[in-house]
């Protein structure tokens, strides 16, 4: 099965460890999104965004570094792979560069829609979180 896949980035005012802590910490991950979320940072460790929307797990991780896990959507039949999540972070003069490349995604449709969320449901209001 042909499968699709997006790369962006994003930065921030902030160090990367603490983007990092920003989508890990299930306290932050509900002030910048307004919704629940979980990620347990430990080898298959339980991941689930906005309300359970997107279940995953734990593949790697290193602090402030990289952190990768399996997406799978609510909206998604359950014969449909997971997709890969891959963060990577690093540090700039202004403060902090998070790369993402979402993989394995199941259509042109669900990158395309996927590429519009991450920015609109994820970097944009990291950005916002940090300005405070």
């Amino acid at each position: 099965m042909k499968t699709y896949s997006i790369s962006m980035s994003a930065f921030f005012d902030a160090t990367p460890e603490q983007v990092f802590r920003a989508l890990t910490d299930s306290k932050q991950i509900e002030v910048w999104s307004g919704q629940s979320g979980k990620v347990e940072l430990k080898k298959n460790g339980k991941v689930k965004m906005f309300n359970e929307w997107a279940k995953g797990s734990v593949l790697k991780f290193s602090d402030g570094k990289t952190l990768e896990y399996t997406w799978h959507t609510a909206d998604w039949d359950d014969h449909i792979e997971a997709s890969v999540v891959k963060f990577s972070f690093s540090s700039t003069a202004k403060g902090a560069k998070v790369s993402l490349r979402h993989v394995h995604l199941p259509s042109a449709k669900e990158a395309q829609s996927h590429k519009e969320g991450w920015k609109e449901f994820v970097f944009d209001p990291l950005k916002e979180f940090f300005r405070k």
